[in-house]
């Protein structure tokens, strides 16, 4: 499992838009959203580009942790 630094993320919403950005790139992808710690876990077969550009596409600024 990936772990990716994202900004910007503060409620339910932000959590569904990342996880199906993600989901439909990569639709068995595990994704685990702490808005708290401000992290997204991944696990699965995208690589931590198609990641990165999935979260910026959807506003948000990310990172890999």
């Amino acid at each position: 499992m990936r772990i990716f630094k994202v900004q910007g993320m503060s409620c339910g919403h932000c959590v569904r838009a990342i996880t199906q950005a993600l989901q439909a790139r990569d639709p068995q992808a595990r994704v685990q959203v702490d808005l708290g710690a401000g992290e997204v876990r991944v696990e699965g077969g995208l690589a931590d580009a198609a990641v990165l550009e999935a979260i910026r596409e959807e506003g948000y600024q990310a990172e890999v942790a």
